[in-house]
């Protein structure tokens, strides 16, 4: 089964963590994500630029019409997303709980419900 764990920030969130911390934190999200791509039950791990570089596209008259920024006008947005292929909800749920600040903010999982067949 397959699994997308999302993680949510802010401008503010990011801007209080102190700068001589990063390395360390870094660190810590690298040795989670090589420990589940070691296992074949991370995918892939990706983290999203910020909001400001965010982009709406729309069709219109055949044509792409692009806007900037996110959606949503709200402070939280997506930070990161991770997808998962697991034997269980359980599995996927322990592996959530493990990412480095699941002890901070929740990690936000959904089953994926349909994926497009990769072409032979």
């Amino acid at each position: 089964m397959k699994y997308v764990a999302m993680i949510y920030g802010n401008q503010a969130k990011w801007e209080s963590f102190p700068a001589e911390e990063w390395p360390a934190a870094i660190a810590r999200q690298d040795a989670f994500n090589r420990k589940y791509q070691e296992t074949g039950e991370l995918i892939g791990a990706y983290g999203l630029a910020d909001a400001a570089a965010a982009q709406l596209v729309r069709r219109q008259d055949g044509a792409p019409a692009v806007t900037d920024g996110p959606y949503l006008e709200t402070k939280e947005y997506l930070a990161s997303f991770y997808l998962l292929d697991v034997e269980s909800l359980e599995r996927a749920q322990q592996i959530a709980a493990d990412m480095p600040f699941a002890d901070v903010d929740p990690v936000e999982l959904w089953p994926v419900l349909h994926e497009a067949a990769p072409e032979a």
